[in-house]
């Protein structure tokens, strides 16, 4: 597998063209390409220079494999292959305030929730900075977005993967995709989740991306989370309330705990209650999701009037907290659904 050039800040890439004796001006002919979702063989530069760097680089290292459209409200799904073979996807959500992308960070991933498929065949790799962006890139070139008028406004990383488990790949990518050079997104409109890594969440305090933390909670005990969720055996609730109450005091952004209804599992009243009294007085906001079941577990999610009543009882007693609606249910939204239907019928058969 050869490099990926959409790894490097527009500095380092500076750097390189410097190196192969090439003017300054060519890297940010090149960088500009590159944050267009351009191809290396598709950039406006001699061909010398273009035949050296596919020498070392990959070409298109994310290339939309297939794209699939739900009837039901637009929400695109994407199956990307990378340079390697390797499959991911990403989803592209459309809603009032903008489009929002949700990406991917590894390909598999070994934290084992049992609500989530992309964790059936385990973390195969992590992507590279430049992966992820490319996954931007792509879909932002594909819907006809450009630096100035962006087709992806916003982004989150919750796709296939841990974040945190790919810590350092995935905060250079926080810095190129906000760099004002490049993307020059907020990270006001950036949100990233986590399901609960509490070392890295700290360490992350440090790192100066005031983006949304979202953590996925789904239970008001460590013992039921455990049922679900293997980290909480490693990690408990408290430990990551308290780097919750760290990240709002370093950046005085409130954060975001992900819930999802599992039917005789954590949706009836009495877990809500116990949520809101774990959660009282925090600058939190809940978003209840109903289970996205997945075939090979033996899940259900919560009815549609159970959740409204969770909802309703959380507000009661004064929680901010929000039912995310279901998007793209007719084509596999949930994520690890797409990836997992083509790995059975075997990648190769995806052009």
């Amino acid at each position: 597998m050869k490099r990926i050039l959409q790894d490097l800040s527009q500095n380092e890439l500076e750097a390189l063209i410097l190196s192969l004796g090439e003017k300054k001006f060519r890297a940010g002919q090149i960088f500009l390409g590159l944050m267009q979702g351009k191809r290396i063989s598709e950039l406006n530069i001699p061909p010398l220079l273009r035949e050296t760097l596919l020498k070392s680089y990959e070409d298109e290292p994310v290339r939309i494999a297939e794209t699939l459209v739900s009837r039901e409200d637009g929400t695109k799904k994407y199956l990307f292959r990378l340079s390697d073979g390797n499959l991911i996807e990403g989803v592209l959500m459309h809603y009032k305030y903008g489009n929002t992308q949700c990406v991917s960070t590894q390909v598999g991933c070994r934290m084992g929730c049992k609500f989530c498929a992309s964790t059936l065949g385990g973390r195969v790799r992590d992507l590279t900075a430049g992966e992820i962006l490319c996954e931007i890139l792509a879909v932002n070139r594909s819907e006809g977005g450009t630096l100035k008028a962006r087709a992806v406004t916003n982004v989150v990383l919750m796709g296939s993967g841990e974040p945190f488990d790919n810590y350092e790949n995935v905060v250079k990518f926080l810095r190129n995709l906000t760099a004002e050079e490049g993307l020059n997104m907020s990270a006001r409109n950036i949100s990233l989740s986590t399901c609960g890594l509490v070392p890295e969440m700290k360490k992350f305090i440090s790192e100066g991306i005031p983006l949304n933390l979202t953590v996925s909670l789904h239970a008001v005990t460590d013992a039921e989370r455990a049922r679900t969720m293997p980290i909480a055996k490693k990690y408990t609730i408290s430990e990551i309330l308290g780097a919750c109450s760290d990240y709002f005091e370093k950046t005085g952004r409130r954060y975001i705990f992900e819930y999802t209804l599992i039917s005789g599992e954590n949706s009836d009243t009495a877990h809500a209650l116990a949520l809101a009294k774990l959660l009282k007085g925090r600058p939190c906001h809940v978003n209840l999701i109903r289970l996205n079941a997945v075939k090979e577990r033996n899940l259900l999610a919560a009815e549609e009037q159970e959740a409204r009543k969770f909802l309703e009882t959380l507000e009661a007693q004064g929680i901010s907290a929000t039912l995310r609606r279901s998007m793209g249910s007719d084509i596999g939204g949930a994520c690890g659904q797409l990836r997992a239907r083509y790995m059975e019928q075997g990648a190769d058969d995806i052009e």
